[in-house]
């Protein structure tokens, strides 16, 4: 074979070569009009105490923007006619196809917001985000269902508050009504207390580490935000630090305090305002990392400032200096936060 034959093959096996990256190339094309998530409810929404381990299951369809993409889906509840000004998230997660909670997570949620023991007009929707790649300067794209209207019955829960020197420091609720009762109550470890039960006029006090009516006083060992596990038939309680604080690089990862959130009773959620400069941030627990909370991988916060908080990898990067009121609100070992850009 001469030069010239040689030279004439490696040009058509170039040519070639273009000619199947051409054809193997994928296209990512937006429809001009995207199909937006669906969102059917539950058949009945009166809730009962009684069936509070009962599952609710509502579900919906996948947003398609024409290619496949990966969002982030967000179920909220508002007042009927308001438009969503003020909504309530009850789940966030990457799926919306059956969106499953019990009875009484639902009733826990909603009653931070309506009234118990009547019947409330709702409104509910799936908010869909898509995220675009970083560095891009895209917005995400966000799409949301047809709001679907429905009656809600919501109920109170008993509750035990605890006291000291007449004095209301905080409540534990009952979901099921069952004796047991849990909740987040801020305490001064010079501070001693007891447990009431306003209903039956009962107080509770330690016995040796174990409830008895008329027990002594209980304190804790340190000062701040406790979870407060309480049993009444089995006459047990548990005290337990639960502080969540805000962390990163002004704070050098922890070399230097947290910034510790304060609790909102009514809403169920953690709260701060803070200075945030540019940079990666996430929340932990009691100031250690044995539970902390991130975004599963690195993450810019997003322009409407919500963002589900799946498991403890990766962090939220702050790509806007300035303070900003955080709310987050953590499930076991998931959550979701709220920014709130203030200036």
């Amino acid at each position: 074979m001469n030069k010239n034959s040689i030279i004439y093959l490696i040009f058509l096996g170039v040519i070639g070569l273009f000619s199947s990256c051409e054809k193997d190339e994928t296209k990512v094309v937006i429809l001009d009009s995207p199909a937006a998530p669906t969102l059917t409810l539950p058949a009945d929404l009166t809730l009962q105490r009684t069936k509070g381990t009962d599952t609710l299951v509502f579900t919906g369809t996948a947003v398609d923007p024409g290619f496949q993409a990966s969002a982030t889906y967000f179920l909220e509840a508002c007042a009927s006619g308001t438009d969503f000004a003020e909504p309530v998230q009850i789940f966030s997660g990457i799926k919306n196809n059956a969106i499953k909670i019990s009875v009484s997570d639902l009733n826990g949620i909603l009653l931070k917001k309506f009234p118990a023991d009547q019947v409330s007009s709702l409104d509910f929707r799936v908010r869909s985000v898509l995220a675009v790649d970083a560095g891009t300067g895209a917005e995400p794209m966000v799409y949301t269902s047809d709001l679907k209207t429905a009656s809600v019955t919501l109920y109170g829960l008993p509750r035990l508050d605890l006291i000291a020197n007449s004095t209301v420091l905080g409540k534990v609720e009952s979901p099921l009504g069952d004796g047991k009762y849990a909740g987040f109550v801020k305490l001064d470890k010079t501070v001693p207390f007891t447990i009431k039960d306003p209903d039956g006029n009962i107080v509770y006090g330690d016995n040796s580490g174990a409830l008895k009516v008329d027990g002594t006083s209980l304190t804790s060992s340190i000062d701040g935000w406790h979870k407060i596990v309480v049993d009444t038939k089995a006459l047990t309680y548990e005290i337990t630090l639960y502080s969540v604080g805000v962390v990163g690089a002004f704070t050098d990862w922890g070399n230097n305090p947290d910034k510790i959130m304060e609790y909102n009773s009514q809403n169920g959620y953690w709260i701060t305002t803070i200075d945030l400069p540019t940079g990666p941030m996430k929340f932990r627990l009691n100031s250690a990392w044995t539970v902390n909370w991130g975004p599963g991988s690195d993450k810019d916060l997003p322009a409407n400032g919500s963002l589900a908080l799946p498991n403890s990898n990766g962090n939220v990067n702050i790509t806007a200096a300035g303070n900003y009121t955080i709310q987050f609100t953590a499930t076991g070992s998931s959550g979701s936060c709220t920014f709130i850009k203030n200036n």
